[in-house]
């Protein structure tokens, strides 16, 4: 039986400068922990990247260790090595506010044994630029990160921001480590699989965590991210087949197009884009600057379509180029009076 506390529990390729700064602040976040926290560190850089983790490391007081490429087996060799019974998951390019350690500690040690996680909000750094404006819009990008400030409970959250008890995520097997792609999905699978064991996934709004806004600086990466998104999307319905929704994706219903009548592929694209942008906009006044902020997410946007559209080809699938997962049709989600915010369209 593990000891009581916390084990902070981070995947990490890259990023030296970032895991430098998270680490910084899980020390008063530690500090303002009522219980012992450790922290450790699961690392598949280059020698050079390495090398200089493991400086910090030592500086910071965390545990190193090598470990595969895969993120899901990370965040489990993490776990294997953890000495506490309640870990926490938190990304590299994060940083923790002083009380978050404490109020997952809180909440969980509070919480019935049939609560096997929580899920606190993680909020993206702003940035006075037009990338930051149209990313704001998506209705893909970041919305789940935020789930935990509106919803009471939740069928599965991110794992930038999860604690989970150990005795609950070693019942279910731990995270997946063979999903489609490399990161993207196992945060989803795992969270359906502790639910579907009669666990709940309770959010705590005060445990916060604040995502470094470098995520969406580059419109390179925003795509990657996004295509990835879609990508899981197609994995997660091979192992949670009875969550698949019909789905007008954007891409496939183009590409449809292209083949059967190809002078018609402005026309629907055109629809397809001023629908999408109307949703975008939303209550705001339709200013120049508003309508191509969203004119420019809805087309980034379909990016999500476009990685559902290659894992489907991917998985031999191509009877789902128009099925979505329905990542939030579950009873578990139980939502606050504001709006909840939808992903995955």
């Amino acid at each position: 039986m593990s000891d009581k506390g916390l084990s902070v529990v981070i995947p990490v390729k890259g990023r030296v400068a970032q895991m430098r700064r998270l680490l910084e602040s899980l020390r008063p976040a530690a500090d303002a922990c009522a219980e012992p926290v450790e922290v450790i560190v699961v690392d598949d850089s280059g020698p050079a990247d390495a090398e200089a983790h493991q400086d910090s490391c030592a500086s910071l007081q965390a545990r190193y260790l090598r470990g595969p490429r895969h993120v899901g087996a990370k965040r489990n060799d993490g776990v294997r090595a953890a000495a506490y019974d309640l870990i926490l998951f938190i990304d590299s390019d994060c940083l923790a506010t002083e009380q978050l350690l404490q109020r997952h500690v809180q909440t969980l040690r509070n919480a019935g044994e049939s609560v096997g996680a929580v899920a606190g909000p993680t909020f993206v750094q702003g940035a006075d630029n037009a990338m930051f404006r149209i990313m704001s819009r998506s209705k893909l990008l970041n919305s789940a990160f935020e789930w935990p400030a509106q919803a009471r409970q939740v069928g599965w959250a991110t794992t930038c921001n999860l604690a989970v008890r150990r005795e609950a995520f070693e019942a279910v097997g731990g995270f997946a480590e063979r999903p489609l792609t490399v990161v993207g999905g196992e945060d989803v699978d795992l969270g359906l699989r502790l639910t579907e064991a009669g666990y709940a996934i309770v959010c705590d709004r005060e445990a916060v965590v604040v995502h470094d806004k470098s995520s969406i600086e580059s419109l390179g990466t925003v795509c990657r991210r996004l295509i990835t998104y879609g990508q899981s999307g197609q994995w997660l319905l091979d192992v949670h087949a009875r969550r698949g929704r019909p789905k007008l994706n954007r891409v496939s219903t183009l590409s449809a197009t292209a083949v059967a009548g190809p002078l018609l592929l402005p026309a629907v694209a055109a629809v397809l884009l001023a629908v999408d942008t109307r949703e975008r906009l939303g209550d705001d006044a339709p200013t120049v600057r508003a309508l191509a902020e969203s004119i420019a997410c809805a087309g980034l946007d379909w990016c999500f379509d476009l990685g559902e559209f290659i894992a489907a080809w991917q998985l031999g699938r191509p009877d789902r180029l128009f099925t979505g997962f329905g990542w939030t049709d579950d009873p578990a989600f139980v939502w606050n009076r504001e709006p909840a915010k939808r992903y995955g369209g």
